[in-house]
């Protein structure tokens, strides 16, 4: 191989999710281990590898994709190497362990299909979101990998009684034992964030993490209405 090539060479499986340089990520793939990847991810793949879009399992959950959360799923299937990106985007990858996240699901790159999983309304949130805010909630043994859009902070809110607040323009995934409420505020575009008029930031606290890209979702999800 070209010596300068050959820096970019994949490094031995040492991991069922492994990131390949900050902006892909590398499955190692086997019969029975399926995954559930977001459409389109799939930049190359080693070995024998099956898709199939939007399948059973997805469809099961679809209608609470009615609010508009959610991404659209395929499931990976054989034996070999899958690699996945989504624009450049920043690739976090996250074993679980038994633990949960919750994630939004314009982030969602990856995870175990195998994993419990599902769209849930966020509590504490309708009086300043209108109908509220839904993110995917994923939970039990296996892998998930997400995106940010540059390299995101992990902020332990430690457990304590002070709030973490958050734009949720900004926001990629938390603990979902973390308490969870919103906060309005005025915000002039030069100030806060972006846009202008009232909107709100959410507070976490308790014991867990939040994920947080430097980048705001342009979906602008969270203004508040009315």
């Amino acid at each position: 191989m070209n010596q300068p090539l050959a820096g970019f060479a994949p490094a031995p499986v040492t991991a069922r999710m492994e990131n390949h340089g900050n902006h892909m990520l590398k499955v190692a793939m086997q019969t029975g281990n399926d995954l559930l990847a977001r459409v389109g991810s799939m930049v190359a793949y080693e070995g024998f590898v099956q898709y199939e879009p939007n399948p059973p399992a997805v469809r099961q959950i679809a209608k609470d994709w009615l609010t508009g959360e959610g991404a659209p799923l395929m499931k990976c299937s054989g034996d070999g190497l899958l690699y996945l990106a989504d624009y450049g985007a920043n690739v976090v990858v996250i074993n679980l362990n038994g633990d949960g996240i919750s994630v939004n699901a314009t982030n969602l790159l990856a995870f175990d299909a195998h994993l419990t999983w599902g769209v849930e309304r966020v509590k504490g949130l309708a009086k300043f979101a209108g109908q509220g805010l839904w993110n995917t909630k994923i939970s039990g043994q296996g892998w998930v990998a997400l995106t940010s859009r540059g390299k995101p902070i992990v902020v332990d809110c430690g457990g304590g009684d002070d709030e973490t607040y958050v734009d949720p323009d900004a926001l990629v995934a938390w603990s979902p034992n973390l308490k969870v409420k919103g906060k309005r505020s005025f915000r002039a575009q030069s100030l806060i964030g972006r846009g202008s008029g009232e909107a709100y930031q959410m507070a976490f606290s308790g014991q867990g993490i939040v994920v947080v890209q430097p980048s705001e979702d342009s979906t602008d999800r969270l203004r508040v209405r009315g």
